[in-house]
């Protein structure tokens, strides 16, 4: 039967407690844990219990991880599980890390699609380029259309950039063609770099199809 040879504190995550096993395993635990199951050195365990054991501590440390992601950026669920799963996680640890940042309020996909949209938009990005960073950060689309709607006008924006790119100039057909190409890679549609282009008072090959 699996025995604890000793238990101590980790020195590098407050609150957790290394229990190692005469069979030269360690598994990792919080304080509450240890106190629930009524762990101490010396006491054998049967492998039901072991096994379960092994089974929380590894839920632990999914969570643990979890808990780091979330704190150091801004990421949805499938993002979450995808990055846990590279870790070593698995699928049903992942998935239980996930619900228990939900149920804390730690984890939430309307809130973090609502955030890319209102981030994008202040660094200057049209709704193209909005629109693929919430897929490329695999936020689902039935949540697209609500954070989308608080997007701003984006003319002012517009005009502030081409000012930037042209400083008064009256720029020649390469120029126009450069600045229009940088609005469009910003993710703004056709119609709104022309209308931009157009008040700044620029005309020519940039409008043709």
């Amino acid at each position: 039967m699996p025995k604890i040879v000793r238990m101590e504190a980790s020195q590098r995550v407050r609150g957790r407690v290394l229990v190692f096993f005469e069979d030269n395993s360690l598994v990792r635990l919080t304080e509450n844990e240890v106190l629930l199951h009524r762990l101490y050195a010396g006491k054998e365990l049967s492998r039901a219990e072991y096994q379960a054991l092994t089974d929380l501590s590894r839920l632990t440390l999914a969570k643990h991880q979890a808990a780091q992601i979330v704190s150091r950026t801004l990421v949805s669920r499938q993002e979450l599980l995808l990055r846990l799963k590279r870790k070593g996680v698995t699928d049903a640890d992942a998935e239980a890390a996930a619900q228990w940042l939900e149920g804390l309020g730690m984890l939430d996909d309307a809130r973090c699609a609502a955030t890319v949209v209102r981030h994008y938009q202040r660094k200057g990005y049209g709704r193209k380029k909005i629109e693929s960073e919430l897929f490329r950060r695999r936020i689902p689309r039935e949540l697209w259309s609500e954070a989308l709607s608080e997007l701003e006008d984006p003319a002012e924006e517009l005009d502030r950039l081409v000012e930037r790119k042209l400083r008064g100039r009256e720029p020649d057909a390469r120029e126009l063609a450069r600045v229009q190409s940088y609005l469009l890679r910003r993710g703004f549609d056709w119609q709104q770099v022309k209308e931009a282009l157009e008040r700044y008072g620029a005309e020519g090959s940039a409008f043709e199809d």
